[in-house]
């Protein structure tokens, strides 16, 4: 097979950088790493056992936090792993994966806040309608349309991207993404059909977007029209909005200083930028949806008065 690449392992350039502070790195980041387990999980294991939150919001919030275990999965054991080795490298399978589960996490993300935003809007918009609109199996389509949406999509990225003949084994960043894989394509031809679905990939998410403007504006529409909608926007959606800007920030910022940035900034920076995605939005949405929906902050309080989960069993 003649477009079959050679390459069969990747040198991660971007962690020459932690060499003089390896220890220090790999400490604060386990540490890091284990606050994003232990906060997720306990979100998702309070709405699990508790059969109160059985409702769609929280249904869709313990999906959102599954989400943000994924993708830090997809990175941080390498990352630990890669920082107590001399040599970091990773195989071109395992690159591959590791770019598939980074696109994927982040398109996921986008899904999530989607469907959220559409059930929030429901909720506030259309209260007497929200129970047959927002049926189980309706429920079921919206999580599984925020999961198999973004897998199949990165599953063709994959595939097409493992038939380019590539001409460098130098990764300039501390994990694997897509459009590093491209530039180190030996030809501008082999890169076409990749370009397209990444095209197409961007429509899609930005409609994402687009749909999320659209149901904010009716919903801060209807808000102001009673109390009632202010208090319900305000303790249901301000945690989606504060998630849905930070993650559009971060992922933003760091597309475009991936596509257009200088290579000019100390590599440090530039792995901070790369990985903001990973550290930001999968420990603060735990926090903010834990401490600002007051069903999930009583059961909190619950068990730290009481020092036991029996109460949801």
């Amino acid at each position: 097979m003649d477009n079959v690449s050679v390459v069969r392992v990747f040198t991660l350039s971007g962690m020459n950088e932690t060499t003089n502070y390896k220890l220090a790195i790999f400490s604060i980041t386990l540490l890091y790493y284990c606050m994003i387990l232990f906060f997720n999980i306990s979100v998702i294991a309070i709405i699990i056992l508790d059969e109160d939150l059985h409702e769609p919001m929280y249904i869709l919030l313990c999906s959102f936090c599954v989400n943000g275990l994924y993708g830090t999965t997809g990175f941080y054991p390498k990352f630990l792993l890669d920082l107590l080795s001399p040599a970091p490298e990773i195989s071109y399978a395992g690159c591959l994966l590791q770019a598939f589960v980074m696109y994927s996490f982040a398109c996921c993300e986008l899904s999530h806040l989607a469907v959220m935003a559409y059930d929030r809007y429901l909720a506030i918009c259309r209260p007497l309608h929200y129970h047959s609109v927002m049926s189980k199996r309706r429920l079921s389509q919206l999580v599984c349309f925020s999961w198999l949406t973004p897998f199949c999509i990165h599953s063709i990225n994959v595939i097409l991207t493992s038939r380019l003949r590539l001409c460098g084994s130098k990764i300039p960043k501390v994990f694997c993404v897509n459009w590093i894989i491209y530039k180190l394509a030996c030809s501008e031809a082999d890169i076409f059909s990749n370009s397209i679905l990444s095209y197409a990939t961007i429509i899609i998410y930005v409609s994402h977007g687009f749909f999320v403007v659209w149901t904010y504006m009716h919903l801060i529409t209807n808000s102001v029209k009673s109390k009632d909608g202010r208090v319900k926007f305000m303790q249901t959606c301000v945690p989606h909005l504060i998630s849905l800007t930070t993650f559009l920030v971060v992922i933003v910022f760091d597309l475009m200083y991936m596509r257009f940035g200088s290579t000019d900034l100390p590599q440090g920076l530039q792995n901070f930028i790369a990985i903001e995605f990973l550290l930001i939005p999968p420990l603060l949405n735990p926090l903010i949806y834990g401490f600002k929906l007051t069903k999930i902050r009583n059961r909190i309080l619950s068990i730290i008065h009481d020092g036991r989960i029996s109460p949801f069993i």
